[in-house]
């Protein structure tokens, strides 16, 4: 019997009402796990980011910090900081869920990769704007908020979306403590004696349709936040050909 033979057996006693919200209730944990772990760690990153901005903290052991928070947990691999969030947990006798110390190790590591995606971003922009602008006395955080990170947008954005879809795809090992995602799922399915093709085959769609769905919101948000605003008189002109001289009076 062929591969495609086994899974075409398998399919109507596989893709059941329980299976399925099994599986759905997998991807839902994996969504919280990702996603909002990538949320509340680009929020801390872009803290750790600014904070590192001489303009903004001239407090320099402060600065100091965020490098050395920075600089380690990019260089942890993703399941080592999970286990060791996992066993910290353990040694101080916190009740926490699972997905509570999930979404943890994935908002330490995105705010590392996030704060250097910022840091870059903002570095773009000239210094001269900011001397400019404090000249003209604004405020270091209203300097921040309306001159620099308009424009830094551009910058801060594609690396972004890009490792919030790893992310995404490194939830995978969250597993490794119990906790119930779509790999857990797919490795469950297995074991009750279904195909691993088609249950990893499966779980390879829902990765699929959720990475998709992630890029495309990302997109999205790139071009609104991105967009350069036309004037009042429409788009800028391009000073590439000025406009012809009127011709001097005869006479």
């Amino acid at each position: 019997m062929t591969p495609w033979d086994t899974i075409l057996a398998e399919a109507p006693r596989f893709f059941t009402w329980w299976n399925l919200r099994f599986l759905l209730e997998a991807l839902g944990n994996t969504i919280v796990a990702s996603v909002l772990g990538c949320a509340i760690g680009y929020a801390l990153g872009f803290a750790l980011a600014a904070l590192r901005l001489p303009q903004l903290i001239p407090f320099a052991p402060l600065r100091a910090f965020c490098i050395l928070w920075v600089e380690t947990f990019r260089r942890i691999p993703f399941l080592v900081l999970l286990l060791l969030v996992f066993f910290l947990a353990q040694f101080a006798k916190l009740e926490a869920p699972l997905s509570a110390i999930a979404v943890t190790a994935v908002a330490i590591r995105m705010s590392a990769l996030a704060a250097e995606n910022v840091r870059a971003g903002l570095e773009s922009v000239r210094a001269t704007q900011w001397e400019a602008a404090l000249t003209m006395n604004i405020a270091p955080w209203t300097v921040l908020r309306r001159v620099v990170l308009p424009q830094a947008w551009r910058v801060i954005l594609p690396p972004s979306i890009a490792h919030v879809l790893s992310m995404v795809k490194e939830t995978s090992l969250v597993s490794q403590i119990g906790f119930i995602e779509i790999t857990f799922a797919a490795k469950m399915l297995t074991q009750r004696g279904f195909s691993a093709l088609l249950t990893y085959g499966t779980a390879l769609v829902l990765y699929f349709l959720l990475g998709w769905a992630l890029h495309a919101l990302g997109r999205y948000a790139e071009r609104k936040l991105t967009r350069r605003p036309a004037g009042p008189e429409g788009p800028t002109r391009t000073p590439s050909s000025p406009p012809a001289a009127s011709p001097l009076p005869v006479g």
